[in-house]
């Protein structure tokens, strides 16, 4: 056999790729549960974080100090689930819980120098908070005059190109986007930022302290600053930094230098108006949550060898599982090749009342069918052989002897010899019965039946028989029986059955043929009064060319056919065929069909 085509191997072979796939889709499914989860949690942190920070840096950008924050901190670990503390530079507390001094914070809550990595407030890049308005807020009064006028320039502009719309800076201001800088100016969007009191005195302070920072680094031109904070070069002069024209323009400011001295100005004016400078502090609730994934080489390894363990125990349990279902089919083929070479004693081991303990069950009942088979056949040819010999080696020697002259063909030279033709003749006919019955090609013709007229019609055709061997026989019916069955054949079977009984019933004796209904069967017996049947020879009565007298005359013993071509004949009409015996008394044997 084929390794390939082993059932071990194949066993095996399909053990180690379901194990092989389990582990490979349980390896995958943990990475990528893993991956999606520390992606998830590292996520939900960085959302976490930017929310916490945002929401403390609009405290700092609306309030000059912290008092106050308690709530909103306590607020904001409830919904986060974080530890959040917030402490000075100098590490003292502000709110929360206080930390370790050697505690790195997670950053720096200062509304004019922003962390632009966890919020989306740059301020135009200059990391000042846009909510920090200070002295450039306009008063309600402004803000109700600002408005209107916003709404009449966006009218303007939406009646020119159909499209505008108003911005609130932090600062209070409004000024209209989305059209073009010359249908601006013509709807006098220019008046939106014109800078009145009380906020003009802080842009002037403003300009003068970025005026005064660029000239420090060299004679520049100075530059003029808008209400929302851009800063232009004037035509004209700055009348309070330059009361005296020039006779040579001065050269262009660097505008890197200019971004820096406007930012430090803005500082130092909004410093007074936002919250100091205070350190962030943010942890989990639990310090073991950054366990929860560890994907160490460490870890991988331990992975891997748990894994190579269920592999090597799967191997393991199919080799073992393997071996144990291939043994016994090994054993069944070993036994039917030894049964098919001629050995009838072979039998296998029943192991177990599983499948395969059921199929070697099996096989043991079909090696015992095969030798009871191949028996009867051996004794079947030798008993036809014997039967047919017999009446052949008579007639050949009676037609030698005629050869010779030792005979004569007279009449009763004749009749002997049509004896031994009507012998053969009738063994014949028994065998073709019981071929056609074997074959399953036993036809009957059933019809109406009465079974009186029936058993009178068969005592009639053995009456001369039974008187010239001064046996008695009668019948007898219990009532009117009737049933559907095929009347030649029946009176063949009960035919059989009576000359059995004559054969066997010495002379005084009887032979009595009865009938009777019981519930949906009709029964017949045959009742004679012979020499019986021995117990232990019961079973064998109906076999094919079965004598109780084993010497095999066939005057007294018969061919050895009429019993099973009864039984055949019985069955063909969904009955049944029994006996009972007792030595020196007489034997019954019937016969029970469907009413």
């Amino acid at each position: 056999m084929a390794a390939r085509r082993s059932i071990l191997v194949r066993l095996l072979a399909g053990a180690v790729l379901i194990a092989l796939c389990s582990i490979a889709a349980t390896a995958w499914l943990a990475a990528r549960s893993t991956t999606v989860a520390i992606q998830e949690q590292q996520g939900q942190a960085l959302a976490d974080d930017a929310k916490i920070y945002n929401t403390l840096l609009e405290y700092a950008a609306t309030h000059r100090t912290w008092s106050g924050v308690d709530k909103l901190l306590a607020q904001l670990s409830e919904v986060t689930q974080r530890q959040i503390s917030l402490s000075t530079r100098t590490r003292q507390p502000i709110a929360g819980k206080p930390v370790p001094p050697t505690r790195k914070p997670s950053a720096v809550i200062y509304p004019l120098q922003v962390d632009v990595a966890l919020t989306a407030a740059e301020a135009g890049g200059d990391q000042i908070d846009p909510r920090v308005a200070g002295p450039f807020a306009l008063t309600a009064a402004q803000r109700t005059a600002y408005d209107e006028l916003a709404q009449r320039v966006l009218k303007c502009v939406q009646g020119r190109i159909g499209q505008g719309k108003i911005v609130i800076e932090p600062t209070g201001r409004p000024h209209v986007e989305g059209a073009p800088e010359i249908v601006l100016n013509g709807c006098s969007a220019d008046r939106l930022a014109v800078i009145e009191p009380p906020q003009l005195a802080a842009y002037q302070r403003l300009q003068k302290a970025v005026n005064t920072c660029l000239s420090a680094r060299g004679p520049v031109a100075s530059i003029k600053i808008a209400a929302d904070l851009t800063w232009s070069i004037p035509t004209g002069p700055v009348q309070e930094l330059r009361p005296v024209e020039p006779a040579v323009a001065p050269p262009r400011p660097d505008p890197d230098a200019v971004d820096t001295c406007l930012l430090n100005a803005r500082r130092e004016m909004l410093k007074p108006y936002v919250a100091p400078a205070a350190l962030l502090f943010v942890s989990t609730q639990s310090s073991s949550a950054s366990a929860e994934f560890d994907l160490s080489s460490a870890n991988q390894k331990r992975i891997a060898g748990v894994a190579a363990a269920i592999l090597a125990v799967t191997v393991l349990i199919a080799v073992l599982g393997g071996i144990r279902l291939v043994q016994p089919l090994r054993a069944l083929t070993k036994a039917s090749r030894q049964m098919t070479g001629g050995d009838e004693e072979i039998r296998v081991r029943v192991r177990g009342q599983d499948e395969i303990g059921q199929l070697s069950l099996a096989f043991n009942e079909l090696a015992d069918s095969r030798a009871r088979t191949e028996s009867l056949r051996r004794a079947m040819v030798s008993d036809i052989a014997h039967e047919l010999r017999t009446p052949l080696s008579n007639i050949r020697g009676w037609l030698e002897a005629v050869e010779d002259g030792v005979a004569q063909p007279d009449q009763a030279f004749i009749a002997s010899l049509s004896e031994e033709a009507a012998l053969l003749q009738h063994i014949i006919d028994d065998l073709r019965d019981l071929a056609t019955a074997d074959a399953g090609n036993l036809r009957i013709h059933p019809e109406r039946v009465y079974l009186g007229l029936l058993l009178e019609q068969v005592v009639a055709t053995y009456l001369s028989q039974a008187e010239h061997a001064e046996i008695t026989l009668s019948s007898a019916t219990d009532g009117d029986i009737e049933l559907d069955a095929d009347p030649v054949r029946l009176r063949q079977a009960i035919g059989n059955l009576v000359a059995n009984a004559l054969r066997f019933t010495p002379a005084g004796g009887t032979v009595r043929i009865e009938a009777r209904r019981e519930g949906a069967e009709v029964v017949i017996d045959v009742i004679d009064t012979g020499a019986g049947i021995a117990p232990e020879d019961l079973p064998k009565v109906f076999d094919r060319f079965w004598r109780a007298e084993q010497s095999r005359n066939r005057h007294t013993g018969g061919s050895g056919l009429g019993l099973p071509i009864v039984r055949s004949l019985v069955e063909a009409h969904h009955g049944t065929s029994s006996v009972t015996s007792t030595l020196d008394q007489g034997s019954t044997f019937t016969l029970r069909l469907p009413a």
